[in-house]
């Protein structure tokens, strides 16, 4: 079976799908805003063990990067579909900024 492409468009519908049927509704975008520092910071302290200097705790269960990053993804698309980002738009503007600004940067 071939695994189903994932657009920005279709990811923030299968969230609010989830988030309005199978949750209880949005939290506050406040409140989700401190949830993605959270979610951020389970990503660095991640990548602080396996990449840098810092090694886990032999009691420590060593966490899935990928699935870290997932849940950094979904709040994204949390916070856009509460404030009305489309995120798929706003991508597509911010590398024709990145390309038009940087575009002889790294030379």
């Amino acid at each position: 079976m071939e695994k189903e492409q994932i657009t920005l468009t279709s990811l923030q519908r299968m969230v609010d799908e989830w988030i309005m049927g199978t949750g209880k509704g949005y939290f506050s975008e406040l409140t989700n805003t401190a949830i993605l520092a959270e979610e951020v910071g389970e990503v660095s302290r991640l990548m602080a063990r396996i990449y840098g200097q810092q090694k886990f705790k032999p009691t420590e269960k060593k966490a899935d990067l990928a699935d870290e990053l997932a849940d950094v993804l979904w709040i994204i698309a949390c916070l856009a579909n509460q404030t009305g980002v489309d995120l798929q738009d706003a991508i597509t503007k911010n590398l024709q900024k990145k390309n038009e600004r940087d575009s002889k940067r790294y030379l």
